[in-house]
């Protein structure tokens, strides 16, 4: 996927170009997101947070955790004509707007629909096709009674991992927790 910020006036749409405004980029403090997202909403701004779906142990099993896509960065734009942008770089969680020179920079409404498009379809995955246990991949079971057996990914689902070990010279599955298996070096 190829997006670019561009140097576009808001009055001046490009030959081809929707005449919807463009969303303009800030760089936030660290790991402030989320603050310079609610402050910017509470300023009447349109904002958006590129976020995806990752999957982390815990020991429940595997929690699903949203990261911002590009971290530090947020997407906002005037939600009237007359709104002004020059309160954003003194929002609570932005360090300042992204610029070229004197000019803001813009992202085109067309490039925030393609990165929305992607967020979604990475937030449709689940457990099973982000884990780091793959069918397979040897792997060592631990927190459970047979500590230390090893044996090897058959398959994988958001709260379980099935297994096939030897067990009393026969090949047997078992299905653990994600918390319950750990991989081994490859």
């Amino acid at each position: 996927m190829n997006i670019a910020l561009s140097r576009v006036e808001p009055s001046e749409p490009a030959k081809g170009e929707s005449d919807e405004p463009g969303w303009y980029v800030a760089y936030t403090q660290p790991q402030r997101e989320q603050l310079a997202q609610i402050n910017l909403a509470l300023q009447g701004f349109e904002v958006y947070l590129c976020q995806y779906k990752t999957f982390k142990k815990s020991p429940e099993g595997l929690m699903a955790v949203w990261q911002p896509m590009f971290p530090r960065y947020i997407f906002f734009r005037p939600a009237h004509a007359g709104q002004s942008i020059s309160v954003v770089s003194s929002t609570r969680g932005i360090s300042f707007v992204l610029r070229f020179g004197l000019i803001p920079a813009r992202l085109k409404p067309e490039e925030l629909c393609m990165l929305k498009a992607l967020e979604s379809a990475q937030n449709q995955v689940d457990a099973g096709q982000t884990s780091p246990f793959q069918p397979g991949l040897r792997v060592r079971l631990q927190n459970c009674g047979l500590n230390g057996l090893e044996g090897l990914v058959h398959s994988v689902s958001s709260k379980r991992v099935t297994l096939l070990i030897q067990l009393l010279g026969r090949e047997k599955k078992l299905q653990l927790e994600h918390h319950q298996v750990e991989l081994l070096d490859q």
